[in-house]
C-alpha cells in the first residue's frame, strides 16, 4: 500500500533534512533553502555545550564562505539546526532526507537504522555518496522502505555545480526515481544523469581518471606540476583550475579516498596501475596539507606569492609554469577540430603529453561506456557538469575526427605506446553494418548495451527546456526567423511571443543592437503579442560596446603598408584635458579644426547615448509587454534594459549590476533616472531620500549583485520578478510570463511626469559623506569627482527638495554628466585600461 500510494500521489516537496552538517551537508541545506525550501541540518549534539551548536557553528560558516552557498546571507535565517538526540521525530514531516555523512559504509549503515524508523510514510531518503555503492548501503534499510532509498550525489559547491547523479538500488521505484528527477531539475535547478550503481559512477569515474592519467604522464614525460596546469587548463576546453589546482580545490584527502575507492573496487579495470596515490600526495595529507581547505596543498600562497611543490625536492619554489609557444598558439588559435591532430602530431614534449592523456581519457570512456552510463550523451554531459569542462570526451573525440582518432588509438595500442593494451570495443567502429561516424546525432546518442541510439529523456520536466543543454552533432537552430541582422535575430518558436537575442560579442550593445531592438518593438507591435529578450548562450549582456565607440572605421582601400590611423575618439583622448564641467560645444570653441572634428565624434557618442536611453524608454511604454530573461551578466546597459522591460525572469545565477563607476563613468541608458523613480515609487512620508541613498551607493560603489536574489535586495529587480533555479527552464518560464501579461489586457505604464526630487538638500548630504571618504583615503580626487556626478543626477539636480519633475529630466541630467565625466582625461585611462586589459585601473 505504501508504494502505491507514493506511486499516485502528486509529489511536493515542502521541507527536506540533511543529514550531516559538514562541508557538503551544510551546502545543500544552504540550496535547499536557496530554492525557498524548508531544511533541517542534522549533526551531532554537542557534549558539553548547548546541543545545537554543532550545527549552528556549520551555519554560521555558511555567511563567510567564498564561494558563497548562500544566495543572501539572510537565508541561513531559515536552515533549522537540529540533532539526532532531540529532533528525529521531525523527519516525518520531511518529504525528502538527504543523507551526507563522511564515505564510511558503517557509519552511514549505523546512520540509517536510527533514523528509518523515524520517516514519514512518503518520506524519499537518499545518500549523498560520491561513490559508495549504493545497493551496499540499501542494506542498512528496512526491507518495506528500499523502494524510497536511492544515491543523489551533487558536486562541489552544491550551488553552482550543475550536475547532481541519480543513482538507484535494485529496489528503488521507478515513478519515486522520476518525481527525485523533476524535483531536482526544476526546483533546484540541476542537471540530473542516471548512472549505474559502479564504483564513483560516471562523473568521478571519468573525471578522476583524467586527472590521474595527467599525474602519470606528467611524471612519464618529466613536467613539473605547474607546468602541466598551464597545459590541462582553458587551454584545452577544462576549468583554469586544470589538474593540480583541482586536486587542491577538491581536497587532497577527499581525491586521495576517491582513488583508494578506484583501487579497492575495481581489481580488474585495465588501467589499475593509475589508480595508486602517489608519495607526494601521501605526504601532503600527513602533513594535513590537504590543499584550498587547509591553505597548502599542491600549490601554497606566501604574501602575494603563489608557490607550488617540487616533489623532487619536496619543497616549494614559485609557480610559474608555461607552454611551449608554438604549440600554445596553435591550440588557442587554431580550429576546434584540429586541436587533436596537433597534438598528435606534435614533436615538443607538450603535445605529446596533450595526446597521450587525450588517447588514455578516449581509450577508458570507451571501454566503460557500457558498465557505468547509458549512452554517451550521459557520460559527456556528467563530465561536462561535473567537472566544468566545455566538451565531453565523445564530443572531443567526435569534433577531431572519429575514425581519424580511432585510428591513432589504435596505432598507438600497436606500437605498444598505450599503457593499455586492450583494444578498442568493436562498437567504435561498427554499429552492426554500419561504420561509426559520430556518438551523437540530432536523433540521439549511442548507447552501447542496446547498440541503439538513445533520445533524451521524455519526462515531462524536460518540456520546459525549450533548447536543453547542446551537445555536439545535435540540431542548434533555434525556432524560425522573423527578421535578422548582422546585431540580432527576431525569432518565434511557433506561438504568439517574438524572441530577441543578440549577435555581439558577448552581447554588447552598441548602435546596431539598439537599432536592432527598435525595430523588434515596432515589429512587435505590428504582428506579435509579447517580446522577450534571450540570449541562446550566457550572458545576458555585458553592457555598452565601448571598442565600438573607439574603434576606427575600416577604410575601403588602404595601401597594403599604411600605418593604422587613430580614431577620432582615441585622438579626443589624448587631446582633450580640460575639467569634467567642460561641454562638447566649448570644447569644438576653444580648439583648432582638427579638434572641432575630435568634438563632432565625441558628439556621435552622445547621439548614442541618447539612443541608449530612448531605446530603454521604449522597452518600458512599447504596446506590449517586453520580458528580460536573464542569465549570467548583466552589466551597465545590460542591466538598465532588465530594469526597463515590464517584467525579468532571471536565474539563480545572474550577477547584475550598474558597474560604469568602475571605468570612471555613470549610468546614462536610464539607470540613475530609474533609481530615482523607484525611490520616488516606494518614499515613506514622502521623503524618497533614504531609499534613494541605499541606490546611490549601490551605483557609486559600482556594487554587482552576486545572484538574483541580492539583485533584489539592490533594487535591480522588482519584487515582482521572478526568480528560477535551472537556466534551461528560462526562456519556457519567460514565454509564460510574456503571454501572462499579454493575455490580462496589458497596457504600459502612463509615463512619470510628477517625480520629487531630493534635489540640493540631498546632493549636500551625499557630498558630505564623499568629503568624509576622501580626506580619510578610501576614494581617489577622480572617485569623489565621479561621485559627485552621480549625487548630481540621482537627486535630480540643484533644485529645491520636493520639486516634481519628469523622466526626460533626469536622462537629460544623464547624458550631461556622462559626457562630462567621458571628457576627463582619468576616465578615459581608465576606459583605456579596461580596454586593454579587462580589470580596472583606479587613478
Amino acid at each position: 500500500m505504501q508504494e502505491a500510494k507514493l506511486n499516485n500521489a502528486q509529489f511536493i516537496v515542502r521541507k527536506a533534512a540533511v543529514l550531516g552538517a559538514g562541508v557538503m551537508g551544510a551546502q545543500i541545506a544552504a540550496h535547499m533553502v536557496n530554492a525557498n525550501i524548508e531544511t533541517l541540518l542534522f549533526e551531532l549534539p554537542a557534549e558539553a555545550d548547548e546541543p545545537n551548536a554543532n550545527v549552528v557553528k556549520a551555519i554560521e560558516k555558511l555567511k563567510k564562505h567564498e564561494p558563497a552557498p548562500l544566495s543572501v546571507k539572510a537565508k541561513a535565517a531559515f536552515i533549522q539546526a537540529a540533532n539526532y538526540d532531540q529532533h528525529l521525530e521531525q523527519l516525518k514531516t520531511c518529504d525528502v532526507v538527504i543523507e551526507a555523512i563522511a564515505e564510511r559504509i558503517d557509519w552511514k549503515q549505523a546512520l540509517y537504522e536510527k533514523v528509518a524508523p523515524h520517516l514519514g510514510e512518503q518520506t524519499i531518503f537518499a545518500s549523498n555518496t560520491s561513490g559508495l555503492s549504493i545497493n551496499t548501503l540499501a542494506q542498512a534499510f528496512p526491507q518495506a522502505l528500499r523502494h524510497r532509498f536511492c544515491g543523489v550525489h551533487f558536486f562541489n559547491p552544491p550551488r553552482y555545480m550543475h550536475l547532481v547523479e541519480l543513482i538507484p538500488c535494485e529496489q528503488s521505484d521507478a515513478l519515486m526515481l522520476d518525481s527525485l528527477e523533476s524535483f531536482l531539475v526544476t526546483y533546484l535547478g540541476k542537471g540530473v544523469i542516471r548512472a549505474k550503481d559502479t564504483p564513483n559512477f560516471i562523473a568521478n569515474r571519468i573525471g578522476v581518471f583524467s586527472l590521474l592519467a595527467a599525474m602519470h604522464h606528467a611524471r612519464s614525460f618529466g613536467l613539473a606540476f605547474d607546468e602541466v596546469d598551464a597545459l590541462t587548463g582553458t587551454l584545452i576546453g577544462r576549468p583554469k583550475s586544470a589538474t593540480f589546482r583541482t586536486a587542491d580545490v577538491v581536497g587532497l584527502d577527499v581525491l586521495a579516498h576517491v582513488i583508494h575507492t578506484m583501487r579497492d573496487t575495481l581489481p580488474d579495470d585495465d588501467w589499475h596501475s593509475y589508480f595508486e596515490t602517489p608519495d607526494w600526495l601521501r605526504g601532503l595529507i600527513e602533513e594535513d596539507a590537504l590543499g584550498q581547505k587547509t591553505k597548502r596543498g599542491v600549490y601554497q600562497k606566501v604574501g602575494k606569492e603563489i608557490q607550488v611543490l617540487d616533489p623532487a625536492e619536496n619543497t616549494y619554489r614559485v609557480s610559474c609554469g608555461e607552454v611551449n609557444e608554438a604549440l600554445k598558439q596553435q591550440l588557442a588559435y587554431g580550429k576546434p577540430a584540429d586541436k587533436i591532430a596537433v597534438m598528435h602530431d606534435s614533436q615538443h614534449t607538450h603535445g605529446r603529453f596533450l595526446w597521450a592523456i587525450h588517447r588514455d581519457l578516449f581509450h577508458y570512456c570507451a571501454v566503460q561506456l557500457e558498465h557505468i552510463a547509458d549512452n554517451a550523451r550521459d557520460l559527456d554531459l556528467a563530465v561536462r557538469w561535473g567537472f566544468g569542462w566545455e566538451r565531453g570526451p565523445f564530443e572531443i573525440w567526435q569534433g577531431a575526427g572519429w575514425k581519424q582518432v580511432v585510428d591513432w588509438i589504435n596505432g598507438d595500442i600497436a606500437a605498444g605506446k598505450s599503457m593499455c593494451a586492450k583494444p578498442l570495443p568493436s562498437w567504435v567502429m561498427k554499429i552492426g553494418e554500419k561504420e561509426v561516424a559520430a556518438v551523437h546525432t540530432s536523433h540521439g546518442s549511442y548507447a552501447p548495451v542496446s547498440e541503439t541510439v538513445h533520445r533524451r529523456s521524455e519526462l515531462p520536466v524536460y518540456r520546459r527546456q525549450l533548447f536543453p543543454d547542446r551537445l555536439i552533432g545535435e540540431d542548434a537552430t533555434y525556432g524560425e526567423t522573423i527578421f535578422e541582422t548582422d546585431a540580432v535575430r527576431m525569432w518565434h518558436t511557433g506561438d504568439k511571443i517574438a524572441i530577441l537575442s543578440f549577435k555581439s560579442k558577448m552581447h554588447t550593445i552598441g548602435k546596431d543592437v539598439l537599432n536592432g531592438i527598435l525595430d523588434a518593438i515596432k515589429e512587435t507591435e505590428k504582428n506579435w503579442q509579447a517580446m522577450v529578450i534571450w540570449q541562446t548562450e550566457p550572458p545576458f549582456s555585458l553592457g555598452a560596446n565601448l571598442k565600438q565607440a573607439t574603434e576606427r572605421p575600416k577604410p575601403q582601400h588602404v595601401a597594403k603598408h599604411a600605418p593604422a590611423q587613430p580614431s577620432p575618439l582615441e585622438n579626443f583622448f589624448k587631446r582633450f584635458k580640460k575639467s569634467a564641467q567642460a561641454t562638447v560645444h566649448k570644447a569644438a570653441r576653444e580648439f583648432d579644426t582638427a579638434d572641432a572634428l575630435m568634438a563632432r565624434k565625441l558628439a556621435e557618442v552622445e547621439v548614442m547615448v541618447a539612443q541608449f536611453q530612448q531605446t530603454s524608454q521604449a522597452l518600458r511604454y512599447a504596446m506590449i509587454p517586453t520580458v528580460a530573461a536573464v542569465d549570467g551578466l548583466a552589466l551597465g546597459g545590460g542591466c538598465e534594459f532588465v530594469m526597463h522591460c515590464d517584467r525579468t525572469v532571471a536565474t539563480m545565477e545572474t550577477y547584475i549590476g550598474l558597474v560604469e563607476a568602475g571605468i570612471g563613468l555613470l549610468p546614462a541608458g536610464g539607470g540613475c533616472k530609474e533609481f530615482a523613480l523607484r525611490a520616488a515609487q516606494t518614499a515613506v512620508g514622502n521623503d524618497p531620500f533614504p531609499q534613494l541613498k541605499k541606490y546611490y551607493q549601490t551605483v557609486a560603489m559600482a556594487e554587482l549583485a552576486k545572484s538574483a536574489e541580492q539583485a533584489k535586495e539592490l533594487g535591480f529587480l522588482r519584487p515582482a520578478d521572478t526568480i528560477i533555479m535551472n537556466r534551461f527552464e528560462l526562456l519556457h518560464a519567460a514565454k509564460l510570463q510574456a503571454m501572462t501579461l499579454a493575455e490580462s489586457g496589458y497596457r504600459p505604464p502612463l509615463r512619470s511626469r510628477t517625480i520629487p526630487v531630493t534635489g540640493n538638500t540631498g546632493i549636500a548630504t551625499i557630498e558630505s559623506m564623499l568629503v568624509n571618504m576622501h580626506e580619510g583615503g578610501f576614494i581617489s580626487d577622480h572617485d569623489y569627482l565621479i561621485g559627485k556626478k552621480i549625487a548630481y543626477v540621482m537627486c535630480g539636480g540643484d533644485l529645491t527638495p520636493g520639486s516634481l519633475v519628469d523622466e526626460e529630466w533626469f536622462l537629460e541630467l544623464e547624458r550631461a554628466a556622462f559626457m562630462e565625466l567621458l571628457a576627463t582625461e582619468k576616465t578615459q585611462a581608465r576606459i583605456d585600461h579596461t580596454l586593454k586589459t579587462g580589470k580596472p585601473l583606479r587613478n
